[in-house]
């Protein structure tokens, strides 16, 4: 078997540079500086080593295959790293769990730190410009922290709880809608109406799915919904499509923004923040710095949740009900987890969804493509009420009156009962331990963009795009 050593020397590296790097770091001693010093210079080498190769949709076999085997190594040693100084490293970036920092400052501050260990703000700013297929997946080694760090339960904990505070940028709007009662971001919009704030999708060319253009003003609306103080119900539905297929009609959400996936415009953390935050706010509600998160020692504030499913609930739109209190469906919509064919894990709907369907059903859904309309037997295991599309917003008002009617004073009391039984906090971050690093690999697998390349036409788009843009500058 080739080494790492005979393919460097073969591609024309430096022998002593590339001897010094295959042999691997120093062996760890088990102080925190040290250790974090000699395995920064490790890493620093490997980045260099790989920056002298092409760029990698320009690299033939043999500077891929050593490519790989550079990132490999890299990795293997960030792994073995982590297992010794994660906890020390999260309390020492933290101020010894005194601050309370959201996912992307952490990953940030963890590269400060010890430099190498995540990827860095120009690492990550070269890596924006490449389509999903021409990335060299550093964003990996941010699923590899955040798996360490959500595997220790003091510091999980304590990043759940940080993930479930307001949105940074949830405080400059709240005077707005307070006063108002009416607030429009880029793809979502909130209004509060009689007794209920409702949350609409708006991201109507893409059937409402979600990216990285939506995902920060979706968390900001469901934090405001939460926190108002008018209402008692939070309501989520897709606004009416203006053209296409399903002009004149409500969707609920087709999932993630494939286009935006395709052409790499969605990072790794996305999908992370996403189910850290707006997700498990509205299954959990917003905490502060001062109490735990946690059920059994401390409290949130949260709001029942209504959702009203027109036509479909793809993907992330399907993971949402799995959150919600009461889902309320078209008789002809229905719902799907297309996991396969994107290639990635659908958030937290495998730990989820069994609790609705059964582990084979569920097991169907995510990894055998298995459809479910709403009005089947397992629609109606997801969707308390299904009605034909003309009744829905009787509907939805009669619920609302009706739950309002007699007050909603036990609500949160019962939701947290519900949540302890079924997912303590303890639970969720063992999961999140796990997806954080699976879904990074999904996200940089050769097989993700095979499965868009397949199922999602993205040769025809392409072709659509260029065409629509010969014919603008033309016009």
């Amino acid at each position: 078997m080739t080494t790492l050593f005979s393919r460097l020397q073969t591609l024309g590296f430096d022998a002593g540079e590339s001897q010094r790097f295959t042999q691997g770091p120093e062996p760890l001693q088990g102080s925190f500086e040290s250790d974090s010093a000699r395995s920064s210079a490790y890493w620093a080498s490997g980045l260099a080593l790989l920056n002298r190769l092409p760029p990698k949709s320009k690299r033939n076999a043999p500077e891929q295959d050593a490519a790989e085997a550079i990132l490999q190594a890299c990795r293997a040693h960030r792994e073995a790293y982590l297992r010794r100084h994660v906890q020390t490293l999260y309390k020492k970036i933290t101020a010894d769990m005194s601050r309370f920092l959201r996912l992307d400052v952490l990953v940030e501050q963890a590269q400060i730190t010890v430099p190498g260990l995540t990827p860095s703000s120009a690492t990550l700013e070269a890596e924006r410009e490449y389509k999903q297929s021409e990335k060299e997946g550093h964003e990996i080694d941010q699923g590899i922290f955040l798996s360490h760090v959500l595997g220790h339960p003091e510091s999980g904990l304590h990043l759940c709880q940080a993930c479930l505070l307001e949105h940074p940028l949830t405080a400059q709007y709240k005077e707005e809608f307070s006063r108002q009662g009416v607030l429009n971001l880029e793809g979502v919009s909130l209004v509060r109406h009689a007794r209920a704030t409702h949350l609409t999708f708006q991201n109507g060319r893409y059937l409402h799915a979600e990216d990285d253009n939506t995902l920060a003003n979706t968390e900001v609306a469901a934090d405001l919904a939460i926190l108002d103080p008018l209402t008692s119900i939070a309501v989520m539905r897709g606004d009416v499509i203006e053209e296409g297929k399903y002009q004149g009609h409500r969707t609920f959400s087709s999932g993630i923004n494939l286009t935006r996936l395709y052409n790499g415009k969605i990072p790794y953390l996305w999908y992370i923040e996403r189910d850290m935050g707006i997700v498990n706010k509205m299954y959990r509600g917003l905490a502060t710095q001062e109490i735990s998160a946690n059920e059994i020692l401390g409290q949130t504030h949260e709001k029942l949740w209504i959702a009203v499913v027109d036509q479909f609930a793809i993907g992330g739109g399907c993971q949402y009900l799995l959150v919600t209190d009461i889902n309320i469906a078209a008789d002809n919509a229905y719902l799907t987890l297309p996991a396969r064919k994107e290639g990635i894990i659908p958030g937290v709907a495998n730990m989820r969804l069994p609790r609705f369907v059964g582990d084979r059903m569920a097991r169907q859904a995510i990894m055998m493509e298995k459809r479910i309309d709403c009005a089947s037997p397992m629609g109606r295991m997801i969707c308390d009420e299904v009605v034909p599309s003309t009744e829905l917003d009787q509907v939805l008002a009669q619920t609302i009156d009706t739950i309002t009617s007699s007050g909603v004073v036990s609500a949160s009391g019962n939701r947290k009962a519900f949540r302890v039984a079924q997912e303590p906090l303890d639970l969720f971050r063992q999961y999140m331990s796990v997806y954080c690093k699976e879904q990074a690999l999904c996200h940089f697998s050769p097989a993700l963009i095979g499965n868009l390349e397949k199922n999602w036409d993205a040769h025809n788009r392409k072709l659509k795009d260029k065409k629509a843009k010969l014919e603008g500058a033309q016009g």
